[in-house]
């Protein structure tokens, strides 16, 4: 997706997302670096301007929504230049889909979204377990440091990516019945959010 579509976390929220969704689909620290898209790191400072995540208490209906909104979001969203803005047209078309499965608008859909991917971000791809954003990125670090078989360049800029990302804290979660929620729902959205980011 485009990233001027979706307003942003913060980088950090992004490349816990990412990290989450690779690490859970590939099992490899090579795989989630080189699956850190481009335009995300260009929007950095893009994203350091956008407005802080309306936190709220997700709904099972909130992540049906979102679930059954992707495929449909992801089709529109495909066919746009990376980095454009959307015309009318496409936002009229995001907002449609994001009415069809229970949003008020696109702009709801995507604080949903916002909120889900804050909650990823703290989960242990391996275990399915909430640890924070903090314990994610330690791991990801190490599991990166002990790979032999990625490139010296591709390991280097993992490790500053990831390193960054830990000076960048994610805000607290303030809603904590979110983290039970989208743990029960977390293999589905890793599988459809994770799609999303790539």
């Amino acid at each position: 997706m485009p990233a001027l579509l979706r307003p942003a976390l913060t980088a950090l929220g992004v490349a816990c997302l990412l990290s989450a969704a690779s690490l859970a689909s590939s099992g490899t620290a090579f795989a989630q670096a080189k699956q850190q898209p481009a335009p995300a790191q260009q929007a950095a400072p893009a994203q350091q301007q956008a407005p802080t995540l309306k936190q709220i208490a997700l709904t099972d209906k909130q992540l049906d929504g979102v679930l059954a909104a992707q495929k449909d979001v992801d089709a529109i969203t495909e066919k746009l230049p990376e980095n454009a803005a959307p015309d009318q047209k496409v936002i009229a078309q995001l907002d449609g889909v994001a009415k069809k499965n229970g949003f008020s608008s696109y702009d709801d859909y995507n604080n949903v979204v916002d909120n889900i991917s804050l909650v990823l971000g703290g989960f242990d791809p391996a275990t399915k377990k909430y640890v924070g954003t903090e314990a994610v990125i330690k791991a990801q670090i190490a599991q990166v440091q002990a790979d032999k078989k990625m490139p010296a360049k591709d390991k280097k800029e993992a490790l500053d990516e990831l390193n960054e990302a830990l000076k960048t804290p994610s805000p607290a979660i303030e809603n904590k019945g979110n983290i039970d929620l989208v743990g029960k729902y977390y293999d589905k959205l890793v599988a459809a959010l994770g799609d999303d980011q790539n």
